[in-house]
């Protein structure tokens, strides 16, 4: 039975329902992960979870130790990943609440060690990476949100964007003028470290707002706050089908 590593963002610092059996600091090569990884029971599978930001919420985006959190869930025994994100909603579609499970991303991040092959190496190794996200996973999600009656598209492109702060109006067009369907901000290297360690690996976004531009006013983050208290629930709902094989 494949062990899921579950990797919460905003809002999912922890994982409700979930029987724990130890929690553990997993020593890593490339220093430490974002927190304690916990391991236990979740919807009658055993399944790993790692808060991105820790618990509490307490590191930005382009600090994320991306490299040491992978490193320690695949050290940790998973053999797959779900990742758990909020973004912002460009396409007309991606309102606040909206799920999205993304088939494509474009990277626009810079500066972040974004991968485990450097250093002092013995041959120049080159991920496939066409297709970012595992297909398997993406349909269990996508299963798993129908089952559930949630609004949801089954394909989007992830724009990832480098934060902490949110993009201008005018750097939307252009994320929309690219084929961007999402904004978020930890979406990469996150996914491309999982294939370099062949752990399968798909996203769930919750969309928390629109993008900026995309509405009247500013952004702000009670409105970000209640649309993660709603959505989180719903998320939780889902992983528990897809872990569960329910779905």
């Amino acid at each position: 039975m494949t062990v899921h590593a579950i990797i919460g963002g905003t809002g999912l610092t922890e994982l409700n329902g979930l029987s724990l059996r130890d929690a553990f600091f997993q020593e890593t090569p490339y220093g430490p992960p974002s927190a304690n990884i916990l391991r236990g029971e979740y919807a009658g599978h055993e399944v790993l979870f790692l808060a991105r930001h820790g618990h509490p919420h307490r590191i930005p985006p382009h600090q994320v130790n991306y490299r040491a959190n992978l490193w320690a869930l695949k050290q940790a025994g998973a053999q797959a990943v779900l990742a758990v994100n909020a973004v912002g909603g460009i396409h007309a579609a991606m309102g606040a609440g909206h799920f999205c499970v993304p088939h494509q991303l474009i990277d626009y991040t810079y500066g972040r060690e974004h991968t485990f092959f450097a250093g002092d190496l013995e041959h120049v190794t080159h991920i496939d990476f066409s297709y970012p996200y595992d297909e398997a996973l993406r349909k269990y999600l996508i299963a798993a949100l129908a089952a559930e009656g949630y609004d949801f598209s089954g394909h989007g492109v992830y724009g990832c964007t480098q934060g902490p702060r949110l993009e201008t109006a005018a750097e939307v067009v252009r994320l929309e003028r690219d084929g961007c369907d999402i904004v978020g901000m930890t979406g990469m290297p996150e996914a491309a470290l999982a294939r370099e360690l062949e752990l399968p690996y798909a996203c769930l976004a919750l969309v928390v707002n629109p993008a900026a531009g995309k509405a009247t006013g500013v952004i702000t983050m009670a409105e970000i706050e209640a649309a993660l208290a709603e959505g989180i629930g719903k998320a939780r709902k889902v992983l528990a089908r897809v872990l569960a094989g329910s779905a």
